[in-house]
């Protein structure tokens, strides 16, 4: 019994109007992944900038604001500065959406479908589905992500130190000409190790901001559907209108990521700290430690220095997770099967 067809089961009994689930068994993986890589590519691509100027604020030693930072940027170096090392970013995206969404969908789909066969109800079966397969997908997910995001971040904050005063002054000094070259760079300064540069931290921040935010998203999603789905659905009562849908989807995105946000951004800002700042002593340079960070966003501001870059991460978090959640369940519905599957 799968855990689509508990929630069909459920609806009906309860008068309940959830839209059918889409499960694993019922895509066509190749047009899955395909489809994927192009949609979601275009997503990164229209969200870069938010990323550049959460990153330069994460890494900054002072408090700066989006408007000061993206006026330093346009000054500087022109609108090509939003988009420092997006080719990289890029490549390291679809591979590394390709793990993430084939964690989520079989995790969420064996989890829910076990947890409903041992008699949990479908409300429980639902959040804790979605919860172990945010953690299982954020864990597969950084094994690809984690050296991409230590390249992409260097090359997005390279060049800022001497336009912005102090403003990144333990900025790692190397100058990059493209993601090859600081790729090989790295990997001749620190070795293999120097690309998995809070790794720890980055398990840390996104398998707890992904459970939390697949299980706020579905509970969210839930209850909206619950207490309005029977206002909702077209004329013929059959299927929800495709706008409701989206409307639905959006606003359950945005509420997930205000909480995700705040729960994970500290550690989010540290991870990025330990990614692209480097220690200076006797001259030498050397990788931050985890408690060296800690000290220097202590010393700079308490708390608050940990959630700057709080606005530009749930404004990104917010866009990225609707465009993500809309586009990723539009996408399983262009690659299931047989159309028929579902209404």
């Amino acid at each position: 019994m799968s855990l689509s067809a508990a929630a069909e089961e459920d609806s009906s009994s309860s008068e309940i109007h959830l839209p059918a689930e889409i499960d694993w068994h019922m895509l066509d993986k190749s047009k899955f992944f395909f489809l994927g890589a192009a949609l979601f590519s275009g997503v990164s691509a229209a969200l870069y900038p938010m990323v550049v100027l959460k990153t330069r604020q994460q890494v900054s030693s002072s408090q700066y604001s989006c408007f000061n930072i993206s006026s330093a940027i346009i000054r500087f170096e022109g609108l090509r500065g939003f988009y420092k090392g997006f080719g990289t970013s890029l490549m390291g995206t679809i591979p590394a959406r390709a793990l993430y969404m084939a964690a989520l969908e079989v995790t969420k789909s064996n989890v829910g479908t076990g947890l409903v066969e041992l008699g949990f109800s479908d409300t429980t079966a639902t959040a804790v589905s979605n919860a172990a397969a945010g953690v299982t997908s954020a864990m597969a997910a950084q094994l690809v992500w984690t050296p991409i995001d230590v390249v992409s971040q260097r090359l997005m904050v390279q060049g800022c130190s001497h336009n912005h005063n102090s403003m990144l002054r333990n900025l790692n000094s190397e100058n990059y000409r493209n993601g090859i070259d600081a790729f090989r760079k790295i990997l001749c300064a620190d070795g293999a190790r120097g690309f998995y540069r809070g790794f720890g931290i980055s398990i840390l921040t996104y398998a707890p901001s992904n459970a939390v935010w697949w299980t706020s998203y579905s509970m969210v999603h839930r209850l909206i559907w619950s207490a309005f789905g029977c206002y909702i659905y077209d004329n013929n009562n059959s299927r929800p209108d495709s706008r409701a849908m989206v409307g639905v989807q959006g606003l359950s995105a945005v509420l997930a990521s205000g909480v995700s946000a705040i729960v994970t951004m500290p550690l989010d800002t540290i991870k990025t700290r330990l990614q692209v700042l480097d220690a200076e002593e006797n001259g030498r340079r050397s990788p931050l430690t985890f408690g060296q960070t800690v000290r220097n966003l202590v010393k700079e501001g308490g708390l608050l220095a940990c959630y700057r870059g709080l606005g530009p991460r749930w404004a990104s978090m917010s866009m990225s997770a609707t465009t993500m959640i809309t586009t990723y369940e539009f996408l399983k519905r262009l690659s299931t099967k047989s159309q028929d599957k579902f209404t």
